[in-house]
């Protein structure tokens, strides 16, 4: 009985909730196509227990030091008024031009933004697949909470509590979606693979905290 006790302990421990954010210092994280070690760029801060993205000032995106394959991330982030950024998932180094997928984050009620499709808003798989009409999103100067759970080829994108978008890699509807989209000539786009996750640089402002991840059997 000891012997079971001990294992479940352990199993419960390796799939404990990791955070990829101390709320003080960028361990764990580099410049993307950049080695470990390599500063992070001046366009991105950390303060408050947050990492900003500062407006107008170039930072290059970042990514987690660390690959993953199946998981489960949440975050708690906030844009500015026309803000424009996004997590993304899967991410290779080996194909700088359409790194991963990406969770989009915007301020959807932006006239800067008004003529973009829905599958380009928050919450999207972007440019490939829209999110829910209802989903819930908070606006500009407010905290929204994302998760994104990625288990075999079913990934979920929730925001606020509520499950707006899942797809299954491979199917019909993310291979028409990605047809459609600026990523058509990246054949290998639209798979799983084993990758890092990114904070993108849209040269916008952004927050970001309480960024934790729990790894799946």
């Amino acid at each position: 009985m000891k012997t079971i006790a001990l294992l479940i302990a352990l199993a419960t421990i390796a799939h404990a909730d990791e955070s990829l954010f101390d709320g003080k210092s960028f361990k764990g994280w580099r410049p993307y196509n950049k080695p470990a070690g390599t500063p992070i760029g001046d366009g991105w801060k950390v303060e408050d227990g947050m990492i900003k993205k500062l407006a107008g000032v170039r930072g290059g995106d970042i990514i987690t030091e660390k690959t993953y394959d199946n998981f489960d991330l949440t975050w708690e982030w906030r844009l500015a008024p026309n803000g424009n950024n996004g997590v993304k998932y899967f991410v290779t180094e080996k194909r700088p031009q359409a790194p991963g997928h990406e969770y989009q984050m915007l301020d959807d009620n932006s006239v800067k933004w008004g003529k973009i499709p829905d599958k380009s808003k928050t919450a999207s798989f972007y440019e490939v697949l829209a999110p829910a009409a209802d989903k819930p999103l908070n606006p500009p100067g407010q905290w929204n909470t994302s998760r994104i759970v990625v288990n075999g080829k079913r990934v979920e994108h929730w925001l606020n509590g509520k499950k707006v978008l899942e797809y299954e890699l491979g199917s019909e509807a993310v291979k028409n979606g990605i047809a459609n989209s600026k990523f058509k000539k990246y054949p290998d786009f639209g798979e799983k693979i084993r990758g890092h996750i990114m904070l993108t640089d849209h040269q916008d402002e952004a927050c970001f905290r309480k960024i934790k991840i729990r790894e799946l059997p």
